[in-house]
């Protein structure tokens, strides 16, 4: 129910735009469902492309996490298996950098910063993805593979190549398009 709201915000946006003269850009979307390692839902992730082609914004709302600091990424692989999420496979990447946004050679598209759980537990977070896009491209979060977002027990150092030494994968979803393709049955 969430991810309508959120992406709903763009669609009246888009929408009250429509009056003016200047060409409305097209409204893209997807969502994950974040999972714990036992498989319970624990967050909702939505992605909206910025309307300047600046990137994808993500809103993340997640609830039951541990409190403290918590690496952030998007991973290459639309795997989310229990209990280790270790098919989600390594940071997302299409550029071929090193991680870290502390690494000069970096960082990877996939790189996000840390999460910081207050001690309820809860968050709700909403930021700019800078190298990644909704649309068709190497540099898609709708990858033919899929790719998925990934919280981990630890902070990301911003700099250890290739994933930042952030411990485990305690959460993940599986990034999936709001605007599926239509197939032809003819």
């Amino acid at each position: 129910m969430m991810r309508y709201r959120f992406l709903g915000t763009f669609l009246a946006t888009a929408a009250l735009g429509a009056c003016s003269d200047a060409p409305q850009p097209r409204v893209w979307g997807a969502w994950a469902d974040l999972i714990n390692t036992s498989g319970i839902k624990i967050g909702d992730v939505q992605f909206a492309e910025r309307e300047d082609q600046a990137g994808v914004v993500l809103r993340l709302q997640a609830w039951n996490l541990t409190p403290g600091l918590h690496g952030l990424h998007i991973h290459d692989s639309g795997r989310c298996d229990t209990p280790g999420f270790g098919l989600a496979g390594g940071h997302f990447n299409p550029f071929g950098k090193k991680h870290g946004f502390k690494n000069p050679e970096g960082p990877h598209a996939g790189d996000l910063p840390n999460l910081n759980v207050p001690d309820s537990g809860r968050v709700d977070i909403t930021l700019t993805i800078p190298s990644v896009t909704l649309k068709d491209g190497k540099n898609s979060l709708l990858q033919p593979t899929g790719t998925s977002i990934v919280i981990h027990a630890a902070p990301d150092d911003g700099v250890s190549d290739p994933a930042g030494n952030s411990g485990p994968r305690v959460a993940c979803g599986v990034i999936r398009s709001l605007n599926p393709p239509q197939i032809d049955t003819r």
